[in-house]
């Protein structure tokens, strides 16, 4: 669910924290324009989520992303390049520059279906990039990943931050707390931190585990629902929001300027 929610974001690793059924997944469906608020609205350089010029500035990347098991890696990015509307000799050139961003130049050519978790997970950022993203939404990347592909790709969550709005939501604070410019903290459906962390408030996972501690090991003792049904489907709800994300933008060079803005709010009845 999502609450009175209200945002302002610019250029930057914004890391969005929470335990299960927070309403994180829910916030950044919204936000990509695959649920609908229940009332207020999302824009992104003043463009609604409902239209094409918006999607053209998102990249996406769910926490179960889909793909085809028996593509190779390349074939899969030039395949994902086709349907957002690159030109041929302009997906095959990003394609190649993404798979070296990533890592995976020396594996690009086997199937998907024999890669690691982790480098399925770096193939997922990789088509979520090539549009050159304004905002780029990430929902718990790295989730089931070891320590080293961790660290390997909070460094691209990082480099991509430079340019782009990044939009991480975890519940794992390690992955956040040294890269991500800004802190949004949920708990149902409501922010209840925005901001910097400044050392002097202590440390961030303490003051994570106070808020959610109890939460988490009541979670822990529970039945898990079915996989891609998160907690917040078993009660009903509904989602308000009002999110504006403006930035200059130039369609022209896929590159925005230095100032990006979002504004969220919502309501839940």
């Amino acid at each position: 669910m999502v609450d009175h929610v209200s945002l302002k974001l610019r250029t930057g690793v914004y890391g969005l924290l929470g335990a299960n059924g927070a309403g994180k997944t829910t916030l950044m469906r919204m936000i990509c324009g695959i649920l609908r608020p229940s009332e207020g609205r999302i824009t992104l350089a003043g463009q609604p989520e409902t239209c094409e010029a918006y999607w053209s500035m998102l990249g996406y990347l769910p926490q179960d992303f889909g793909y085809y098991p028996d593509f190779t890696g390349r074939e899969f990015l030039l395949y994902m390049a086709a349907l957002k509307g690159l030109p041929k000799f302009r997906a095959r050139q990003k394609s190649e520059e993404l798979l070296e961003l990533v890592g995976l130049t020396g594996q690009a050519g086997k199937k998907i279906k024999t890669y690691s978790g982790g480098m399925k997970q770096r193939l997922g950022i990789a088509q979520a990039l090539l549009n050159d993203p304004c905002l780029l939404v990430l929902d718990e990347p790295t989730a089931g990943l070891d320590p080293k592909e961790r660290v390997r790709f909070r460094d691209l969550i990082a480099q991509a931050g430079q340019s782009s709005i990044v939009l991480l939501s975890t519940h794992i604070v390690s992955d956040v707390e040294h890269i991500a410019d800004s802190i949004l903290m949920m708990k149902e459906g409501r922010l209840i931190y925005q901001g910097k962390w400044e050392k002097s408030r202590g440390d961030l996972e303490a003051f994570y585990l106070e808020q959610f501690g109890d939460e988490t090991e009541r979670r822990d003792g529970e039945e898990k629902p079915p996989r891609g049904q998160g907690w917040q489907r078993q009660k009903p709800f509904r989602e308000a929001l009002t999110a504006e994300i403006d930035r200059e933008y130039s369609p022209g060079n896929g590159t925005g300027g230095e100032d990006t803005e979002a504004e969220t709010g919502g309501r839940q009845k």
